[in-house]
């Protein structure tokens, strides 16, 4: 392949970037020759890996040369003769087209990628080829140009460990060195040839550095080729590092140097090398005068540089010409002989030499272009280096301390706070005002303290860069912080080993002396020292994220110059967008800064948009391998050393590759890295809190968890292995389903399938033995590991080879290593597919909710899944939308089925035909129902729902269907009940129409005047009612007062006791009162506890109070149950059915006192008595109203006076049949047209309300914020009494009031327009009705009995049409001129409904108010039972849902106190559960449970959800504040002492109030 083909490798047209590389790919494999055009890439991927056979990737030629390769060389000449075949093996002239292959030289691979990669890739390339042993170039050649390049920024990242070996006083002493390698000043020994050889130089090096490994490419290597095309000229470098024992080549590092190619074409590299080189190693084919070699050797020979001439043509050991100057021959000689005589010849010449080689000292070499000098790296180094100059004179222990102030004892104070916030105790809620004020106080200085040099120079840079500047400023940063704080971290490291050998030579000894607990605490002194020197580029990060959070939590600017702090988040996103990894929690404190993360992953949100993401977490013991395994799994550069080095969590984002994203339902993954398990700083009790905690968080946030294991002694698993199973328990109590895999790295034979067997087996065991401990832990039920979570040990554990081959520093990557890398991602990928990962949105929500639940330490009591919770609102708000869908619906068919009913052409009601008429709407709602759980974008947190739901829409349409039959069968009932009356109806009408006739006839000509018309007819009036019911009783009126004294008086109370309860009206409020000690006797000790009660102490317990509460709703319940079961409303009523009910009440009584240690005051069993009679009044009224209405014949017959009375006087002005029949119709059509609209006006009036009105447009907690905005608006306390007492009262007297301001004065305008509506809509229908049936009736020559039919059977749909008597106008022919009467008599209606007040609507069947409460307030209200607030859940039966509600309040409010005192507790619930107090469950319970568990107490406690949320919420802090009084008064108690209200509830306006409660729902 020429050089032309080869610079077309991977069709490039542009650089590779290192944003590339972070993209996720797929694995490569391991096994298959790649495509030519593919292999620069699979080269990187496999040196990304740390596989060092990237160098001897098998290649397949391109198309065109394919079949040259599938074919042999076969000889000209065929033939059968044997001697012919062997000429034919000994000639020289076969034609092997194998001979002629081109193939792509190795080499020139690494450096078309490393020509074709911008500077961080190359620096990245570096790092890994140097991390797989392989030597570096150094120099390199321009192909396009003469320059020649150091890349000296790529080196940047390499860093070298070594010891060194010393040998003083015949004592051999051993030091450690770590350094980045371009700050080692090292020997360096420089090898080149003059001419061809037949010996590789570069082999001849392999064996003196690493004679395991090929760290130069040579001759001999796999895949190289004769030809190459880009490695002439480059030097390489490479450094042998000694591990300290004595089997080390050299006792200190050297480097080593390499000119490929002939130097004698290279004299600027080789005039370089001399320059540089502490030893130059020279090979020539011979030492003869004349040759240009010899010139070369001549003027080596003769300068000052130590020179080692390797000669081809001479047998020679080495030989000493003269000082620093030897020669040693080649030929005819082992290469381990001649590698070790080089050896002891490069040792004896480096032991009298002092030059050395420092690798940034080459940008003084004269004719080497550095790649540091370009403009872009020094202007990110400029910046750089003014943040370093700030910090470079101090102690690098007080950098942090006086530059970054924020992260540091303040932050630590913070989070130590804040902890304590959950661990409260005493009077909590004073308690943790003060700790909440402490938070303030430290946040304030914090900001007071943001304003550093440092910290304003560094977000400077970063705001004002361009982007390549920028990314050259953070590597700049990192590198020169990193070579500032290396120096005094060694000190500080060598003090620290040198006093933990001391502190154990005295524990060795027993030592009982002061002088171990001094040595101890100096080696404490030294580990927090250490810890205060440990400076990097995440602490920078870390100060941003601080001042951040100190801001941002104080919600305003600081006077501070430095008031840049809301572009923060942005800066960060826009570098974790690029890759940078950014800190998820703070290992320091051992805390995550939630509303930094917060405004960070908004950041990004806002930039990719709210893309999907699958999660991998990876958790493992302490230097296991975890970080090293990512860094060559993905690519990633996550911190690796020995120790604990990846401090808390970081999470970086990857982006997958265009190749691969369509077999992934996400974008993006993102890793979390973890600090160790088990770490060795942390010691005791708080290890294990620690690693609890830091498991627990990260298996909840990760899609799948990597559990790294190294090694595989079972005792070593069993403390990590306990932590992660008891996490994976913990997420499935809270309905968080993770996957796992096990990886066991450092296994020492991966291929031994029985052993792995034998493996698998031993870790299933002791993960179901540590399932089972988890279970008893956490109060659950699981058997074994796959009861936690999904698993399969044949699959979900995998073995990975040691990394490295042989002992570091020198050891080079196992393959095996990465291709158990490789496999572990080909596995992952194939398990991410399967997944639908999570919104970013989802994982920021996600983060908040674990760490919460995490501070409250109790994870299943305490997770709220914000993301469930936000869509599962929604989806309530969706379930109101279907449910008034079809609520609407049945109104409809309800309307159109009543007229029926009234005109007795329906008399039975069947469930299917109801069924048939809603089915189109029911099957509408189904589709959008389906739609919405399928094509949601949260699809797949919905889908735990869907069944739920789709039953609940089920059981709504039944329940819609039952109850309207319910509802029709009754106004049925009542229909056949007045079927007498019904039956005399025309009979009367009739008579009275004829009357009507006889009279005005009588008086036509006689009297013109109006009034006396009316006068004569009211006189005859009530003669013909009495004359047309003298067989008909009357159907008196009933005195429900006088019968409720009656019964009281049967009952033995006294009538004076009564009157005075009756008139007191105290009676109406019984549930709601305050305190109920004046209506009771006590049992025992009478005269004793009515002196503490004189003096203040309160005996009745709040269980006990709420207990008298719960029965007198109970006893309500029951009594108005038996009341309205009776036929009141069919058959009237009798005193009787009030007998039955008061005895019950007194049978309840007896019941109730018989388990109490009291009994009640008759007072209070008349006061109940009363109370449930004037619960009973309204429903016994308006039950007998109905019956009188439908059974009195004379109430009905003076409800037609009016209607006769027009007849009459229309008779007596001389009006036709047709005139009058007109007027008659129009009559009946006005009552029927008014009712038919105003029913149809509720129901759109309803619609309207719900749609516009915001309380009603919502779902449940919606409704339930506008009611506590209502209540503080009016700041009425009785009205608060009744939402605390009867929540359910409040709500619906909140919807009437709303619709009747809606209706008559905020929106009277378009409500009269749905009004006018209505009524154009009635009135067309009754003008096409009489259209139709006028000309049915003249096609078929009817008479006005068919005419009057036909028009009543048409109307019957959507109004009901009163009886019509047609016998005194039989003549009546023109039925033209009858509708023409009965159009005109229309408008008159049409104007009148037009005109109909709105409050009119109120007064029919349908009522919007009505409705609207049907529609909203079936739902739960199941009470918290602390704090007595409402569950929010818009669904009636939620289970197994459990009941929640973001408004809990002060315990006080309801009336708790503390036992035998009249202290209020101020306590909020969302802050009892999140302290170390203990509750009772019950007044008779002995042993208390931690609120904590407060769910353990079963009963009403464990159907409650109660998040700890601090009790953030003002409202009800300005609510006690404000009706402080009040609250004292009614309960009778008092907020003092224990109960004191914190001051800080005091400084809450009603306007914050109300804003809290628009930030609670938006939650």
């Amino acid at each position: 392949m020429n050089q032309k083909n080869l610079f077309h490798l991977n069709c490039m047209t542009c650089k590779f970037s290192s944003s590339d590389f972070l993209k996720i790919r797929p694995p490569f494999n391991q096994i298959t020759d790649t495509p030519e055009k593919d292999v620069a890439q699979a080269f990187l991927q496999r040196l990304v890996a740390l596989d060092y056979r990237a160098r001897y990737i098998p290649v397949r030629p391109d198309s065109s040369e394919v079949n040259h390769l599938q074919s042999i060389a076969v000889s000209e000449s065929v033939s059968t003769d044997d001697d012919d075949d062997l000429d034919a093996l000994f000639s020289t002239n076969v034609d092997s087209n194998q001979s002629k292959q081109d193939h792509v030289h190795p080499m020139d691979i690494q450096m078309v990628v490393f020509h074709f990669s911008d500077s961080f890739l190359k620096q990245n390339m570096i790092t890994k080829l140097s991390q797989c042993q392989y030597a570096l170039p150094l120099l390199v050649p321009d192909p396009a140009a003469a320059d020649i390049e150091c890349p000296l920024w790529t080196f940047r990242q390499v860093r070298k460990t070594w010891k060194k070996t010393e040998i003083r006083d015949n004592s051999k002493t051993v030091s450690i060195k770590s350094l980045p390698i371009c700050k080692a000043e090292t020997p360096l020994v420089s090898f080149f040839r003059l001419g061809s050889l037949s010996q590789s130089k570069s082999q001849l090096m392999n064996t003196l550095i690493n004679d395991r490994h090929n760290t130069f490419f040579h001759r001999n290597c796999p895949g190289s080729t004769k030809s190459r095309h880009l490695m002439d000229g480059v030097v390489e470098i490479a450094w042998y590092c000694p591990a300290g024992k004595d089997n080390d080549s050299f006792s200190d590092c050297i480097g080593f140097c390499n000119l490929h190619g002939d130097s004698l074409l290279m004299e600027k590299q080789r005039e370089i090398l001399t320059e540089i080189s502490s030893v130059l190693v020279v090979l020539v084919p011979a030492l003869e005068k004349g040759q240009e070699s010899s010139k070369v050797i001549s003027t080596l020979f003769r300068s000052p540089n130590p020179l080692i001439v390797l000669t081809a043509d001479n047998d020679c050991g080495a030989v000493q010409i003269k000082p620093q100057k030897y020669k040693v021959g080649l030929k005819d000689r082992s290469q381990s002989n001649v590698s070790e005589e080089l050896r002891e010849t490069i040792v004896k010449i480096l032991s009298g030499s002092n030059k050395s080689f420092n690798l940034e000292l080459m940008s003084n070499i004269s004719g080497v272009r550095v790649d540091e000098d370009d403009t872009v790296c020094q202007n990110g180094k400029s910046a750089a280096m003014n943040i370093v100059k700030l910090i470079q004179d101090m102690d690098v222990s007080r950098i942090k301390d006086t530059s970054l102030p924020c992260q540091g004892q303040l932050w630590h104070e913070w989070c130590r706070t804040n902890r304590e916030r959950f661990h409260l105790r005493g009077n909590i809620e004073k308690e943790k005002s003060q700790k909440d004020e402490k938070l303030i106080q430290i946040r304030q200085k914090q900001c007071a303290a943001s304003c550093s040099e440092l910290m304003k120079s560094f977000t400077d840079s970063l705001m004002s860069l361009e982007q390549k500047d920028k990314e050259y400023f953070l590597k700049w940063t990192q590198i020169l912080i990193d070579e500032l704080s290396s120096k005094d971290l060694s000190t500080i490291l060598q003090n620290y080993d040198k006093k933990w050998s001391e502190v154990l030579t005295l524990k060795k000894k027993h030592d009982k002396t002061d002088q171990l607990k001094d040595k101890q605490t100096e080696l404490e002194q030294i580990s927090q020292k250490l810890q205060a020197a440990t400076f990097g580029l995440e602490h920078i990060f870390r100060e941003m994220s601080q001042i951040y959070e100190a801001h941002q939590s104080l919600q305003r600017q600081t006077h501070c110059r430095h008031t840049e702090w809301v572009k923060y988040p942005e800066l960060a996103a826009d570098l974790m967008i690029s890759g940078h990894p950014m800190e998820l929690m703070d290992g320091d404190a051992g805390h995550v800064p939630l509303t930094w993360i917060s405004g960070l992953l908004q950041e990004v949100i806002k930039k990719l948009g709210d893309q999907r993401v699958f999660v991998l977490s990876v958790l493992g013991v302490q230097s296991s391998g975890k970080s090293t395994m990512l860094n060559a799994m993905f690519g990633l550069q996550f911190a690796v050393s020995a120790g604990r080095y990846t401090k808390g969590a970081y999470m970086q984002l990857l982006k997958l590759s265009d190749e691969i994203k369509t077999d992934f339902k996400f974008d993006y993954v993102v890793v979390v890295d973890t600090e160790g398990l088990r770490a060795l700083e942390l010691e005791g009790h708080n290890t294990l809190h620690h690693d609890n905690e830091l498991a627990t968080f990260v298996v909840g946030l990760g899609n799948m968890t990597l559990i790294n294991i190294f090694g595989e002694n079972p005792a070593e698993m069993q403390d990590i292995l306990q932590i992660v199973v008891q996490a994976f328990m913990r997420m499935k109590k809270v309905q968080l389903s993770p996957s796992c895999v096990f990886v066991h790295q450092n296994v020492t034979d991966v291929t031994a399938a029985e052993k792995n067997m034998d493996g698998k087996r031993r870790l299933q065991e002791k993960l179901d033995e540590m399932a089972q401990l988890a279970a008893k832990e956490e109060g659950c039920d699981a058997e074994c590991f796959s009861d936690v979570i999904t698993f399969d040990v044949q699959k979900d554990v995998k073995y990975f080879a040691q990394l490295w081959e042989g002992s570091p520093p020198m050891a080079s990557p196992n393959p095996g290593y990465s291709e158990s890398v490789q496999e572990l991602k080909s596995f992952i990928l194939s398990k991410a597919s399967e997944s639908d990962g999570i919104k970013l949105s989802h994982f920021k929500s996600k983060i908040q909710d674990l760490w919460n639940a995490l501070m409250n330490e109790n994870v299943v009591f305490s997770f709220k899944n914000t993301q469930e919770i936000s869509v599962y609102r929604k989806l309530e708000i969706q379930y109101g939308n279907w449910t008034w869908a079809l609520r609407s619906e049945m109104l409809t068919i309800e309307n159109r089925l009543y007229p029926l009913i009234d005109k007795g052409q329906l008399d039975k009601i069947e469930l299917r035909d109801l069924s048939k008429g809603m089915s189109k709407a029911y099957e509408q709602i189904k589709t959008k129902t389906t739609d919405y759980f399928e094509k949601n974008e949260d699809k797949e947190l919905l889908v735990q729902w869907r069944g739920g739901f789709e039953n609940k829409i089920k059981d709504f349409h039944e329940e819609l269907l039952t109850g309207v039959k319910r509802k029709l069968d009754e106004v049925i009932q009542q229909k056949k009940a007045c079927k007498k009356l019904d039956e005399k109806k025309t009979d009367f009408e009739n008579k009275l129409l004829q009357k009507s006739k006889e009279l005005a006839h009588a008086l036509r000509e006689i009297i013109k005047d109006e009034e006396e018309l009316k006068m004569q007819f009211d006189s005859v009036w009530s003669h013909w009612i009495k004359e047309l019911t003298s067989d008909t009783k009357p159907i008196e009126d009933i005195n429900l007062e006088e019968d409720q004294l009656t019964v009281l008086k049967d009952l033995g109370f006294e009538l004076t006791l009564c009157h005075k309860l009756k008139h007191s009206k105290q009676y109406e409020t019984l549930p709601n009162t305050g305190n109920y000690f004046d209506y009771i006797h006590l049992n025992e000790h009478n005269l004793f506890n009515a002196a503490l009660k004189y003096v203040g102490v309160e005996l009745l317990s709040h269980e006990d109070q709420e207990q008298i509460r719960s029965f007198i709703k109970n006893v309500e319940q029951k009594s108005l149950e038996i009341i309205q079961s009776k036929p009141v409303a069919t058959r009237g009523y009798t005193p009787t059915y009030l007998h039955e009910v008061a005895k019950n009440v007194q049978k309840n009584v007896t019941e109730f006192e018989s388990m109490r240690k009291f009994t009640f005051k008759k007072e209070f069993t008349v006061e109940l008595l009363l109370f449930v009679f004037h619960k009973a009044a309204d429903w016994i009224l308006k039950s007998h109203k109905t019956y009188k209405d439908n059974n009195d014949v004379i109430n009905y017959l003076n409800s037609k006076k009016n209607e006769y009375f027009n007849i009459f006087r229309s008779f007596c002005k001389g009006s036709s049949s047709p005139v009058v029949f007109g007027e008659m119709i129009c009559q009946k059509l006005n009552v029927s047209a008014v009712e038919a609209v105003c029913n149809q006006t509720a129901v759109d009036l309803a619609g309207e309300l719900r749609c516009n009105v915001p309380a009603f447009n919502g779902n449940r907690l919606n409704l339930k914020k506008h009611v506590l905005k209502d209540l503080a608006e009016r700041e009425d306390f009785n009205k608060f009494i009744t939402y605390i007492r009867d929540p359910r009262k409040q709500v619906e007297g909140f919807i009437k009031e709303k619709v009747k301001t809606f209706i008559v004065f905020e929106n009277n305008n378009k409500a009269h327009k749905i009004l006018q509506k209505n009524s154009d809509d009635i009135q067309r229908f009754i003008r096409q009705t009489l259209f139709e049936a006028t000309e049915k009736i003249k096609t078929e020559k009817g008479d006005i009995n068919m005419w009057v039919k036909e028009i009543s059977s048409s109307l019957r749909c959507k109004m009901r049409l009163d009886t019509i008597s047609c016998h005194n106008f039989r003549d009546i022919n023109n039925f033209d001129f009858l509708r023409d009467e009965i159009e005109k008599g229309l408008q008159i209606i049409s104007k009148e409904m037009k005109d109909l007040p709105l409050v009119e609507v109120m007064k029919y069947r349908q009522k919007p108010d009505e409705i609207l409460i049907d529609q909203l307030c079936n739902c739960c209200w199941e009470r918290c039972p602390f704090c007595g607030a409402v569950c929010i859940n818009t669904i009636k039966d939620h289970s197994p849902d459990k009941h929640s509600v973001p408004f809990h309040r002060p315990q006080g409010v309801e009336g708790w106190h503390y036992r035998g005192t009249v202290e209020l507790v101020t306590d909020f619930c969302t802050t009892s559960v999140a302290s170390d107090q203990s509750l009772y469950p019950s007044p008779e319970s002995e042993k208390s449970i931690p609120h904590k568990l407060y769910q353990t107490a079963g009963g009403k406690y464990a159907s409650w959800s109660i998040i700890a949320d601090g009790s953030k919420l003002p409202y009800w802090k300005w609510f006690v504040c404000h009706f402080q009084k009040e609250i004292e008064d009614y309960h009778e108690l008092k907020f003092q002492d224990r109960g004191e209200i914190p001051s800080e509830w005091r400084n809450y306006s009603k306007e914050e109030a109300l804003e809290s409660l628009d930030e609670m729902c938006s939650l």
